[in-house]
Protein backbone atom coordinates (compact mmCIF):
# COMPACT_ATOMS: atom_id res chain seq x y z
CA UNK A 1 0.00 0.00 0.00
CA UNK A 2 1.64 3.91 -0.87
CA UNK A 3 1.69 6.40 1.10
CA UNK A 4 -1.29 7.99 -0.48
CA UNK A 5 -3.36 5.02 -0.52
CA UNK A 6 -2.60 4.96 3.63
CA UNK A 7 -2.92 8.44 3.81
CA UNK A 8 -6.41 8.28 1.75
CA UNK A 9 -7.59 5.49 4.17
CA UNK A 10 -6.97 7.83 7.25
CA UNK A 11 -8.70 10.48 5.66
CA UNK A 12 -11.64 8.11 5.21
CA UNK A 13 -11.83 6.33 8.77
CA UNK A 14 -11.59 10.15 10.21
CA UNK A 15 -14.91 11.44 7.92
CA UNK A 16 -16.53 8.10 9.36
CA UNK A 17 -15.69 8.84 13.09
CA UNK A 18 -16.93 12.18 12.80
CA UNK A 19 -21.05 12.22 12.82
CA UNK A 20 -21.19 15.87 11.31
CA UNK A 21 -20.63 15.99 7.48
CA UNK A 22 -18.63 18.29 5.83
CA UNK A 23 -20.28 21.50 4.15
CA UNK A 24 -20.12 22.95 0.99
CA UNK A 25 -21.97 25.75 -0.83
CA UNK A 26 -21.48 26.36 -4.33
CA UNK A 27 -22.84 29.85 -4.76
CA UNK A 28 -22.60 32.78 -7.84
CA UNK A 29 -23.01 36.15 -8.11
CA UNK A 30 -24.96 36.09 -11.54
CA UNK A 31 -26.59 33.09 -13.41
CA UNK A 32 -24.97 31.38 -16.27
CA UNK A 33 -21.73 30.82 -15.34
CA UNK A 34 -22.52 27.20 -14.76
CA UNK A 35 -22.83 26.92 -10.63
CA UNK A 36 -25.03 23.58 -11.32
CA UNK A 37 -23.38 21.90 -13.64
CA UNK A 38 -20.20 22.15 -11.96
CA UNK A 39 -21.93 21.13 -8.60
CA UNK A 40 -23.03 17.96 -10.16
CA UNK A 41 -20.02 16.83 -11.43
CA UNK A 42 -18.35 17.90 -8.27
CA UNK A 43 -20.58 15.79 -7.10
CA UNK A 44 -19.88 12.87 -9.29
CA UNK A 45 -15.78 13.16 -8.83
CA UNK A 46 -16.23 12.84 -5.24
CA UNK A 47 -18.87 9.91 -5.37
CA UNK A 48 -16.41 7.88 -7.25
CA UNK A 49 -13.63 8.81 -4.95
CA UNK A 50 -15.76 6.51 -2.39
CA UNK A 51 -17.26 9.25 -0.74
CA UNK A 52 -20.99 9.54 0.63
CA UNK A 53 -22.28 12.65 -0.99
CA UNK A 54 -25.54 14.28 -1.16
CA UNK A 55 -26.12 17.28 -3.24
CA UNK A 56 -28.79 19.71 -2.10
CA UNK A 57 -29.88 21.42 -5.22
CA UNK A 58 -31.26 25.17 -3.59
CA UNK A 59 -31.71 27.38 -6.28
CA UNK A 60 -35.05 27.66 -5.25
CA UNK A 61 -35.49 30.09 -8.18
CA UNK A 62 -33.85 27.73 -10.72
CA UNK A 63 -33.70 23.99 -9.63
CA UNK A 64 -32.47 21.88 -12.63
CA UNK A 65 -29.93 19.46 -11.20
CA UNK A 66 -32.13 16.88 -11.79
CA UNK A 67 -31.97 17.72 -15.31
CA UNK A 68 -28.15 17.29 -15.58
CA UNK A 69 -28.61 14.48 -13.49
CA UNK A 70 -31.42 13.22 -16.21
CA UNK A 71 -34.04 11.72 -13.39
CA UNK A 72 -36.99 12.87 -13.23
CA UNK A 73 -38.03 13.12 -9.13
CA UNK A 74 -41.82 12.75 -8.05
CA UNK A 75 -41.24 14.51 -5.07
CA UNK A 76 -38.94 17.63 -4.23
CA UNK A 77 -38.61 20.53 -1.09
CA UNK A 78 -41.67 21.69 -1.89
CA UNK A 79 -43.17 18.66 -0.49
CA UNK A 80 -40.86 19.16 2.02
CA UNK A 81 -42.00 22.10 3.18
CA UNK A 82 -45.43 21.38 2.85
CA UNK A 83 -45.03 18.84 5.26
CA UNK A 84 -46.50 16.57 2.77
CA UNK A 85 -43.16 14.57 2.75
CA UNK A 86 -40.10 14.30 4.93
CA UNK A 87 -36.65 15.00 3.43
CA UNK A 88 -35.57 11.19 3.30
CA UNK A 89 -38.40 10.52 1.12
CA UNK A 90 -37.33 13.42 -1.79
CA UNK A 91 -33.67 12.20 -1.41
CA UNK A 92 -32.82 10.48 -4.23
CA UNK A 93 -29.82 7.88 -6.27
CA UNK A 94 -28.56 8.93 -9.20
CA UNK A 95 -27.11 7.61 -11.84
CA UNK A 96 -24.23 9.36 -11.10
CA UNK A 97 -23.15 7.71 -7.79
CA UNK A 98 -24.27 10.48 -5.33
CA UNK A 99 -27.50 10.85 -3.77
CA UNK A 100 -30.06 14.13 -4.52
CA UNK A 101 -32.07 16.21 -3.05
CA UNK A 102 -34.33 17.87 -5.76
CA UNK A 103 -34.95 21.41 -5.59
CA UNK A 104 -38.49 23.30 -6.66
CA UNK A 105 -38.45 26.15 -8.96
CA UNK A 106 -40.89 28.82 -7.52
CA UNK A 107 -40.63 27.81 -4.28
CA UNK A 108 -41.28 30.54 -1.78
CA UNK A 109 -38.88 31.72 0.76
CA UNK A 110 -37.83 29.14 3.38
CA UNK A 111 -37.06 32.48 5.64
CA UNK A 112 -40.98 33.30 5.71
CA UNK A 113 -41.79 29.93 7.68
CA UNK A 114 -43.04 29.20 10.64
CA UNK A 115 -40.78 28.23 13.29
CA UNK A 116 -42.09 24.53 13.69
CA UNK A 117 -41.48 24.22 9.90
CA UNK A 118 -37.75 25.47 9.86
CA UNK A 119 -37.04 23.47 12.66
CA UNK A 120 -38.40 20.33 11.43
CA UNK A 121 -36.58 20.51 7.97
CA UNK A 122 -33.46 21.65 9.59
CA UNK A 123 -33.98 18.27 11.70
CA UNK A 124 -34.96 16.38 8.61
CA UNK A 125 -31.38 17.93 6.44
CA UNK A 126 -29.14 17.21 10.02
CA UNK A 127 -30.41 13.48 9.86
CA UNK A 128 -29.93 12.85 6.56
CA UNK A 129 -26.11 14.06 7.10
CA UNK A 130 -25.52 11.87 9.97
CA UNK A 131 -24.73 9.16 7.20
CA UNK A 132 -22.84 11.09 4.77
CA UNK A 133 -19.24 12.64 4.16
CA UNK A 134 -20.00 15.77 2.23
CA UNK A 135 -23.30 17.82 1.79
CA UNK A 136 -22.91 20.00 -1.37
CA UNK A 137 -25.59 22.67 -1.59
CA UNK A 138 -26.14 24.54 -4.80
CA UNK A 139 -27.43 27.80 -4.12
CA UNK A 140 -29.51 30.55 -5.78
CA UNK A 141 -27.56 33.04 -7.94
CA UNK A 142 -27.27 36.96 -6.04
CA UNK A 143 -26.98 37.88 -2.47
CA UNK A 144 -31.14 37.01 -1.34
CA UNK A 145 -31.71 35.73 1.90
CA UNK A 146 -31.95 32.18 1.05
CA UNK A 147 -28.95 32.27 -0.23
CA UNK A 148 -26.75 34.09 2.40
CA UNK A 149 -28.67 31.58 4.82
CA UNK A 150 -27.17 28.54 3.28
CA UNK A 151 -23.47 30.25 1.99
CA UNK A 152 -23.21 32.14 5.36
CA UNK A 153 -23.50 28.66 7.49
CA UNK A 154 -21.58 26.03 5.27
CA UNK A 155 -17.81 25.04 6.27
CA UNK A 156 -16.80 26.13 2.96
CA UNK A 157 -18.08 28.25 0.29
CA UNK A 158 -16.94 28.39 -3.30
CA UNK A 159 -17.91 31.49 -5.53
CA UNK A 160 -18.15 30.51 -8.94
CA UNK A 161 -17.41 33.19 -11.72
CA UNK A 162 -16.09 33.20 -15.36
CA UNK A 163 -13.75 35.45 -17.10
CA UNK A 164 -16.45 38.10 -18.03
CA UNK A 165 -16.31 41.60 -16.34
CA UNK A 166 -19.58 41.45 -15.36
CA UNK A 167 -19.71 37.81 -13.74
CA UNK A 168 -16.47 39.45 -11.77
CA UNK A 169 -18.14 42.13 -10.68
CA UNK A 170 -20.58 40.24 -9.27
CA UNK A 171 -18.96 37.47 -7.79
CA UNK A 172 -16.62 40.35 -5.77
CA UNK A 173 -20.82 41.63 -4.67
CA UNK A 174 -21.37 38.44 -3.21
CA UNK A 175 -18.03 37.78 -1.42
CA UNK A 176 -18.56 41.45 0.22
CA UNK A 177 -21.65 40.59 1.76
CA UNK A 178 -20.78 37.31 3.14
CA UNK A 179 -17.29 38.74 4.53
CA UNK A 180 -19.34 41.15 6.16
CA UNK A 181 -22.06 38.69 7.41
CA UNK A 182 -19.43 37.43 9.07
CA UNK A 183 -19.84 33.93 7.51
CA UNK A 184 -18.78 30.59 9.25
CA UNK A 185 -16.59 28.67 6.69
CA UNK A 186 -13.08 29.51 4.45
CA UNK A 187 -14.10 31.30 0.88
CA UNK A 188 -13.11 30.61 -2.08
CA UNK A 189 -13.04 31.45 -5.80
CA UNK A 190 -13.61 28.93 -8.53
CA UNK A 191 -13.13 29.78 -12.44
CA UNK A 192 -15.23 28.31 -14.88
CA UNK A 193 -15.29 28.67 -18.61
CA UNK A 194 -11.10 30.03 -18.21
CA UNK A 195 -9.38 29.47 -20.98
CA UNK A 196 -6.12 28.43 -19.22
CA UNK A 197 -4.82 28.53 -15.79
CA UNK A 198 -3.24 31.82 -16.18
CA UNK A 199 -6.37 34.03 -17.33
CA UNK A 200 -7.96 31.94 -14.27
CA UNK A 201 -5.12 33.38 -12.19
CA UNK A 202 -5.76 36.40 -13.18
CA UNK A 203 -9.10 36.69 -12.44
CA UNK A 204 -8.87 35.67 -9.12
CA UNK A 205 -6.18 38.18 -8.43
CA UNK A 206 -8.31 40.28 -9.57
CA UNK A 207 -10.68 40.01 -6.69
CA UNK A 208 -8.47 38.99 -4.79
CA UNK A 209 -6.81 42.21 -4.39
CA UNK A 210 -9.45 44.06 -3.87
CA UNK A 211 -10.84 41.89 -1.17
CA UNK A 212 -7.53 42.65 0.97
CA UNK A 213 -7.79 46.47 0.23
CA UNK A 214 -11.40 46.69 1.09
CA UNK A 215 -12.32 43.70 3.03
CA UNK A 216 -9.11 42.99 4.67
CA UNK A 217 -9.77 39.52 3.93
CA UNK A 218 -7.42 36.40 2.02
CA UNK A 219 -9.89 35.09 -0.26
CA UNK A 220 -8.07 31.61 -1.71
CA UNK A 221 -8.33 30.12 -5.11
CA UNK A 222 -10.23 27.01 -5.75
CA UNK A 223 -9.21 26.38 -9.39
CA UNK A 224 -10.88 26.66 -12.72
CA UNK A 225 -12.69 24.43 -15.30
CA UNK A 226 -11.28 25.31 -18.70
CA UNK A 227 -14.21 26.23 -21.81
CA UNK A 228 -14.49 22.75 -23.42
CA UNK A 229 -17.01 21.93 -25.81
CA UNK A 230 -17.50 18.39 -23.73
CA UNK A 231 -19.36 20.26 -21.13
CA UNK A 232 -22.25 21.68 -23.51
CA UNK A 233 -22.36 17.94 -25.16
CA UNK A 234 -22.75 16.59 -21.95
CA UNK A 235 -25.78 19.14 -21.16
CA UNK A 236 -27.40 17.58 -24.13
CA UNK A 237 -27.51 14.05 -23.02
CA UNK A 238 -28.25 14.84 -19.83
CA UNK A 239 -25.00 13.48 -18.38
CA UNK A 240 -22.42 14.92 -16.36
CA UNK A 241 -19.27 15.31 -18.40
CA UNK A 242 -16.77 13.66 -15.93
CA UNK A 243 -18.77 10.78 -17.17
CA UNK A 244 -19.35 10.97 -20.21
CA UNK A 245 -16.08 12.58 -21.44
CA UNK A 246 -13.66 11.37 -18.99
CA UNK A 247 -10.12 12.68 -20.81
CA UNK A 248 -11.17 16.62 -21.81
CA UNK A 249 -9.85 19.01 -20.35
CA UNK A 250 -12.70 19.95 -18.41
CA UNK A 251 -13.50 16.31 -16.50
CA UNK A 252 -9.42 16.40 -15.52
CA UNK A 253 -9.78 20.49 -13.74
CA UNK A 254 -12.95 18.80 -11.87
CA UNK A 255 -10.61 16.13 -10.66
CA UNK A 256 -7.86 18.61 -9.59
CA UNK A 257 -10.59 20.32 -7.68
CA UNK A 258 -11.91 16.91 -6.34
CA UNK A 259 -8.69 16.10 -5.32
CA UNK A 260 -8.04 19.48 -3.21
CA UNK A 261 -11.16 19.56 -1.64
CA UNK A 262 -10.20 15.83 -0.44
CA UNK A 263 -7.35 16.58 1.29
CA UNK A 264 -7.99 20.17 2.53
CA UNK A 265 -11.68 19.31 4.27
CA UNK A 266 -10.85 19.96 7.99
CA UNK A 267 -12.74 17.57 10.39
CA UNK A 268 -11.03 18.75 13.02
CA UNK A 269 -12.47 22.50 12.74
CA UNK A 270 -15.70 21.68 11.53
CA UNK A 271 -16.54 19.96 14.95
CA UNK A 272 -14.92 22.04 17.23
CA UNK A 273 -17.72 24.89 16.13
CA UNK A 274 -21.54 25.02 16.19
CA UNK A 275 -22.63 22.79 13.44
CA UNK A 276 -23.83 23.80 9.84
CA UNK A 277 -27.35 22.93 11.03
CA UNK A 278 -27.07 25.09 14.52
CA UNK A 279 -25.89 28.44 12.27
CA UNK A 280 -28.74 27.54 9.17
CA UNK A 281 -31.40 27.76 12.53
CA UNK A 282 -30.14 30.61 13.62
CA UNK A 283 -29.95 32.33 10.14
CA UNK A 284 -33.98 31.41 9.40
CA UNK A 285 -34.76 33.10 12.85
Amino acid sequence: MTVMDQATQLRQIARRASSRAQTIAITSGKGGVGKTNLSVNLSTVLAAMKRRVVLMDADLGLANADILCNVQPRFNLAHVVAGQRQLSEVLMPVPAGFSLIPGASGLAKMADLAESDRTRIVADLESIADNTDLLIIDTGAGIGRNVLSFTSSADHVFIVTTPEPTAITDAYAVLKVLVRCGTAGKISIMVNMAKNRDEAKQVHERIASVARQFLKTDIAFAGYVVTDVAVQQAVRKRAPFVLQYPNCGAAQCMQAWANRIDHHVDVTAATTRPSFFTRLSSWWK
